[in-house]
């Protein structure tokens, strides 16, 4: 696979739109509830690329369509809502170093349900990156038993990203990628706009904390999720679905420092074991 300087640039403006995407959730977190920030990001995203979705649904192949929702689904509506679950708990430095076991997900996914094989190198990385995690969650000063709970929603949602790449890349790699995340994004905000109707969001005092809450959800949805989107399905289409997912290599990294800027408490084991779990994704993912 030959890599351009193109795949490098779209690598580095996901790896800083996602890393920043956590702090911004802290944010949104603040005022509002962890329902109301990923329906509005969800919603966001599905309006900012609804005229490119009524366009591309006549463009779409109909055997394809269910794969798009399910794309989407598993891509940005689940993690969308398990991530802002799991930041109640969970600051938003250690939810940027988890996100980083997705590559590890591609690969096992892709080696369970898609017929992949698996090397005992890929195997070995696998085991480094699990021992990173777990280590990283006993790293924290303030470990509890139920955040247990929260820190297993961010491991679902990397499932998920690693089950995703591996449907886009089956099923959907022929296809525009504009046209795929559009017509995703969209359906997504449907149900997002059900269970955003069933908080208290629009009986909230509109105040500056409601609309400070509310931006932040909405660049969430359009940096984060759309625009994120858009990157994302173009380098795996370029790139493949290896180097894609490792372009959470460099969200931790943001996520950090971005924790760091936010004032969380970030120390030489945390970095040790993000080190361990990087780590372990380059074992996993190397050739």
């Amino acid at each position: 696979m030959k890599f351009e300087s193109g795949n490098w640039v779209l690598f580095i403006l996901l790896s800083i739109v996602w890393g920043s995407s956590f702090i911004l959730m802290k944010e949104g977190l603040i005022y509002l509830s962890a329902w109301e920030v990923a329906s509005i990001r969800v919603i966001a995203a599905g309006l900012v690329l609804l005229p490119l979705a009524i366009k591309s649904f006549r463009e779409i192949p109909n055997e394809k369509k269910g794969y798009v929702i399910l794309s989407g689904t598993l891509g940005s509506l689940l993690p969308a809502y398990l991530f802002c679950i799991a930041e109640e708990q969970v600051s938003s430095a250690l939810a940027g170093v988890f996100n980083s076991l997705t590559p590890v997900f591609v690969l096992l996914v892709g080696a369970l349900f898609f017929g992949q094989s698996t090397k005992p190198g890929k195997i070995l990385g696998i085991t480094v990156a699990f021992l990173g995690s777990v280590l990283l969650f006993f790293s924290q000063e303030n470990t509890q038993s139920n955040n247990i709970i929260y820190v297993l929603f961010i491991v679902i949602a990397t499932f998920f990203y690693g089950l995703n790449v591996n449907i886009v890349n089956r099923n959907l790699k022929g296809l525009p990628s504009l046209k795929v995340v559009s017509l995703a994004l969209v359906f997504n905000a449907i149900p997002a706009m059900v269970v955003l109707l069933n908080t208290d969001y629009f009986s909230k005092s509109f105040n500056g904390q409601f609309l400070w809450g509310t931006f932040c959800a909405c660049i969430l949805g359009w940096a984060g999720t759309a625009l994120a989107s858009v990157l994302f399905y173009k380098l795996i289409k370029q790139a493949g679905i290896v180097f894609s997912s490792m372009v959470t290599y460099g969200i931790p990294v943001v996520a950090i420092i971005w924790g760091m800027l936010y004032g969380e408490d970030v120390g030489i084991a945390q970095w040790s074991c993000m080190f361990i779990i990087l780590l372990g994704v380059f074992l996993a993912t190397r050739k």
